[in-house]
């Protein structure tokens, strides 16, 4: 809820990235469009490491990847960059 007016307080000069809750690609599609420069997936990582080590943290990343390519493509995103606060539903 915050995150737009962090990004309108920093400007564009200062990296804002987003740290919490992120569990899903839609998730990231959401912080991307609010404003974030990047999203940090601590958790979903360390529940694929749990599950199978290496090979675990691979297939939760791609998961994670392959659901903001869906997102992106619903929203008729060529590309994460081109997300922005006019794709979200209030």
């Amino acid at each position: 809820d915050c995150l737009p007016a962090v990004r309108a307080a920093v400007g564009s000069s200062v990296p804002t990235l987003l740290d919490s809750g992120v569990r899903t690609g839609t998730d990231v599609a959401k912080a991307l469009a609010l404003g974030a420069d990047a999203v940090l997936v601590g958790r979903p990582y360390l529940y694929g490491l749990a599950l199978d080590g290496r090979p675990g943290v691979r297939h939760v990343l791609r998961c994670l990847l392959a659901e903001l390519d869906v997102a992106l493509t619903q929203l008729g995103c060529g590309s994460a960059r081109s997300l922005g606060p006019e794709v979200l539903v209030p």
